[in-house]
């Protein structure tokens, strides 16, 4: 299954929850792109990130064994034998990680470790931006999720433990605004719906709502255990 949507519409909670009531494996791509970033900010030092050669920061992801491990019917990201969770999830690769993801030769790198997870044989619901659209293209359901930029411009905050006032959101809402216009117009696979894939509105749903949207059209195509 392949879950697509603009940054902070709640693609990775919502794929998670979808895939633990399917009995699938959570890919979240995004992670990957993370774990990149990270990588190449920590090569750059003070540089720019996007300013590295693709085969440099492939090389040092190598080095530090940067991967998926599936655990507990979850896709972890893991670099330099650890769980990477808490380092790539910072604000310096939230702030890179558009850019770095923009580059040809790392979406591929990404795009072969998420379908050798899948190719394995397991039942997966994956997200990001073009999962449905290159990654997966025929994937068996498409889900493209989306919410208001105010609506996702509050949960991006919630999610940090931050409180906020209305300059606050106001200034979210435009980061999210200057992050989706670079997803939709890059070059190489741009944010966008499939053409079959299954539009939904999270704006006035809850978290629960959204995700039995999901799973009820996952079952009604005969999917999951």
């Amino acid at each position: 299954m392949a879950i697509d949507g603009p940054s902070a519409s709640g693609k990775s909670s919502t794929a998670s929850a979808v895939a633990r009531a399917m009995g699938w494996v959570h890919l979240d791509s995004g992670a990957l792109y993370r774990g990149l970033t990270f990588v190449a900010l920590e090569l750059a030092g003070a540089g720019a990130a996007e300013g590295l050669p693709a085969a440099t920061v492939l090389r040092e992801a190598e080095r530090r064994q940067l991967s998926l491990r599936v655990i507990d019917r979850a896709a972890q990201v893991w670099l330099d034998g650890q769980p990477a969770e808490s380092r790539i999830r910072s604000a310096a690769v939230t702030a890179a990680v558009s850019s770095v993801s923009a580059v040809g030769p790392l979406r591929e790198w990404v795009n072969r470790q998420l379908r050798a997870v899948a190719e394995s044989g397991q039942g997966v619901v994956a997200d990001g931006r073009d999962i449905g659209t290159v990654v997966f293209p025929n994937a068996p359901l498409k889900v493209y999720l989306t919410a208001s930029p105010e609506t996702r411009a509050m949960r991006r905050l919630l999610q940090r433990g931050e409180g906020f006032d209305a300059g606050q959101l106001a200034t979210e809402t435009a980061l999210l605004a200057t992050r989706d216009e670079a997803d939709s117009r890059r070059a190489v696979a741009p944010l966008r719906k499939a053409d079959d894939a299954l539009p939904l509105d999270g704006t006035s749903l809850t978290f629960e709502q959204q995700v039995e949207w999901i799973v009820n059209r996952a079952k009604a195509r005969g999917l999951g255990d």
